[in-house]
């Protein structure tokens, strides 16, 4: 991957990593277009890496959220056990929600599924119009939150099992764990800032273990250049993606989803129209 590639894959990894378009999808798309090689080691951890890079946005962005306790005193005759929950709950909801895709992620990824998905523009183009049909009713099939349902550990479980669905490159992480929250009677601001906070953990433990990979892989991927494009990739993708989660919690909350189904169904449509004929991606065969 050269300068240019880096960053423009970059850049359209922050725009979308919060929006329900699928960042996984569109850099996969981008890759195509830009001939980056597919299969390769590198570009497959490349492409996860910078996803942690706009995850830390979450933890930047609501820094209060995360590194604020419960101080209320726990129930009376709480055991260690109790007590450490109460003053940690927050952790705790989130090591819940991550469960499902921890188990969901490593079969995946040990099946050798993950790493053909990540290879198949078919399958992105076709997610994105399915889930592009999906979010046009979306809003009225699952918009009925209130603002006093919370996060508790059997929501925070259902919506770790909707995010399992996103290993499929072309969902969205963000619109299956936002609208695994709807269908839990969570509203749509609060639906989406759990899938913020659950991408934290969900996206360390991906990034891990891609670069656990790398280092069993052949070293001769640690070059200078590369490392270097690793660090680039997850600055640029951290402020844009900072921005774009701003903007796209007040957007969500007034307007909903259907923007983006149409602009899923346009995407994806383009792509198999372009594959069915024969053409290539690619800017240069």
């Amino acid at each position: 991957m050269d300068w240019i590639q880096t960053i423009i894959i970059s850049v359209i990894e922050g725009l979308t990593e919060f929006l329900p378009v699928s960042s996984t999808g569109h850099m996969i798309i981008a890759q195509n277009l830009m001939n980056v090689p597919q299969g390769d080691p590198f570009v497959h951890a490349f492409t996860f890496i910078i996803q942690f890079g706009a995850i830390l946005s979450v933890v930047c962005l609501y820094w209060n959220r995360f590194f604020q306790f419960d101080n209320t005193p726990a129930p009376e005759g709480s055991g260690l056990w109790a007590r450490l929950k109460h003053k940690f709950y927050f952790y705790w909801l989130l090591i819940v929600g991550v469960l499902p895709a921890v188990v969901i992620g490593l079969l995946a990824k040990k099946s050798g599924l993950l790493d053909w998905l990540l290879d198949s523009v078919e399958v992105v183009a076709i997610m994105l119009v399915a889930g592009g049909v999906f979010m046009l009713y979306c809003d009225k099939l699952f918009n009925k939150g209130s603002e006093k349902n919370k996060v508790d550990e059997h929501r925070a479980f259902m919506i770790g099992l909707f995010q399992c669905i996103s290993v499929i490159p072309g969902v969205s992480r963000s619109m299956a764990t936002i609208v695994g929250g709807m269908t839990q009677g969570l509203t749509r601001r609060r639906a989406a800032k759990f899938s913020f906070f659950l991408a934290v953990p969900t996206m360390a433990g991906a990034t891990l273990l891609d670069l656990l990979d790398l280092m069993k892989e052949d070293t001769v991927w640690a070059t200078s250049h590369n490392i270097t494009m690793l660090v680039l990739g997850c600055v640029i993708a951290f402020g844009v993606a900072l921005l774009a989660m701003k903007w796209f919690v007040g957007y969500i909350t007034k307007y909903g989803f259907k923007a983006f189904g149409i602009y899923r169904i346009v995407v994806g449509t383009i792509i198999i129209v372009l594959l069915l004929t024969g053409h290539s991606l690619a800017m240069v065969d």
